[in-house]
């Protein structure tokens, strides 16, 4: 069960602005100062505004990188909205974390401070930032987490797969309670290569639209506190929604393009939709992964044309990457946790985005925020390089 769900995101640090943003379908994507970007083509991201450490977390954030930052701030609300002010220790706790890039923005401060002056005068802190287990180690220093502590890198798919390894462990008995997401940070290379590459837009990403370019990067962290049901009740909880399962492949098809027929992410669908006991027909909403990029746009709507066959066309989708830029290995969380927001609030969650839908892909991409029953809804996640996952929540109501 998700108890507990934290966000920060372009639209600021908590989960309040990030629903009320989502529900209106704006769009945080536009100019940013994370770093200089004079010198490349395109100039829009998602960055997270700035915000001072409170003061009881003053101590733990010395040293912390923006991607640990964040992630202990979507911990934290995680944990209050769960209604556990702090981490029980007699309880057994694991921390499940997706990213990509760790403290690289601080790797790359470290070099530019080298280059502009001398090694001996760049502090070399910052290299110790890299790893890209940052962020969950943070979480698990911070709150005190004794329990596993492990981190999933495999491009986009990173924060879901993480999901998926958690839900695995509360089945498995290997804990009690576990707090699963992702984080992520701007930086130099991801936006320098998807620059290369020619897969940033100039403009906001339009995911789905027939004139899209390109996919926009974003930050932030998203988190979820899932328990079993009984633990929940246990300790006079009320549990938002359900987990009901995961599912994962890969495409084995090329270093960096999608399987164009839709193979391996329709696997991974059918594999969650499995493990969750429902069927392609229980499906209401689908979060798409949804990057705005001419090739994966058609290939997803091809894997769901696999599984869903002419409903492909009719289901509602929800694309968050649209609102909030594309978190790389955070991506899959801030995703998963606008689809409990989804299920919770029983309404469609708008596209961000004008003109006509792509032709090849004819989704359909939600204008305004109405009221829609909503059972069961699949969260999807294409990771670079051929990596998927799927997530199967549905909503919960008490027996």
């Amino acid at each position: 069960m998700v108890s507990g769900v934290g966000v920060v995101s372009a639209w600021g640090w908590g989960v309040a602005p990030f629903r009320s943003a989502v529900a209106q379908g704006g769009s945080a994507i536009g100019p940013f100062t994370r770093f200089e970007h004079a010198n490349y083509p395109t100039h829009v991201a998602a960055q997270v505004p700035n915000r001072a450490i409170r003061p009881r977390r003053s101590r733990c954030a010395r040293g912390l990188t923006h991607a640990d930052r964040f992630a202990v701030a979507a911990a934290d609300e995680a944990l209050a909205a769960a209604g556990l002010p702090a981490v029980d220790t007699d309880r057994r706790t694991g921390v499940f974390f997706g990213g990509s890039t760790g403290g690289m923005f601080e790797c790359e401060e470290f070099y530019r401070r080298w280059r502009r002056r001398c090694l001996d005068r760049a502090p070399r802190h910052l290299l110790a930032a890299q790893p890209v287990s940052r962020p969950a180690e943070a979480v698990a220093r911070s709150l005190r987490v004794s329990g596993p502590v492990e981190t999933v890198s495999s491009a986009c798919a990173s924060a879901a797969l993480a999901i998926g390894v958690a839900l695995e462990a509360l089945r498995a008995g290997e804990v009690q309670l576990a707090l699963a997401g992702g984080s992520d940070s701007l930086c130099r290379i991801t936006f320098g290569g998807f620059n290369t590459l020619r897969a940033i837009d100039e403009r906001p990403c339009r995911p789905f639209r027939a004139d899209r370019a390109g996919m926009s990067l974003g930050e932030g962290s998203a988190v979820l506190v899932l328990e079993s049901l009984e633990s929940a009740r246990g300790r006079g909880a009320r549990p938002l929604v359900e987990l009901c399962g995961a599912g994962a492949s890969a495409d084995a098809h090329h270093m960096t393009a999608p399987d164009p027929g839709g193979n391996g992410a329709s696997l991974a669908i059918r594999r969650a939709l499995r493990d969750a006991a429902r069927e392609p027909g229980d499906v209401d909403l689908i979060n798409a992964h949804g990057t705005g990029t001419p090739l994966n746009d058609i290939a997803e709507y091809r894997a769901l044309e696999r599984v869903f066959g002419d409903r492909a066309r009719e289901i509602p989708l929800a694309v968050t990457k649209g609102s909030v830029g594309h978190l790389l290995g955070g991506a899959g969380a801030i995703e998963a946790a606008a689809t409990v927001h989804a299920l919770l609030e029983q309404r469609l969650q708008p596209v961000p985005g004008q003109g006509p839908v792509e032709p090849r892909a004819p989704v359909q991409l939600p204008r305004e925020a109405v009221p829609a029953e909503l059972e069961v809804a699949l969260s999807l996640n294409l990771g670079f390089g051929g990596c998927n996952a799927a997530l199967v929540f549905a909503r919960w109501s008490e027996p």
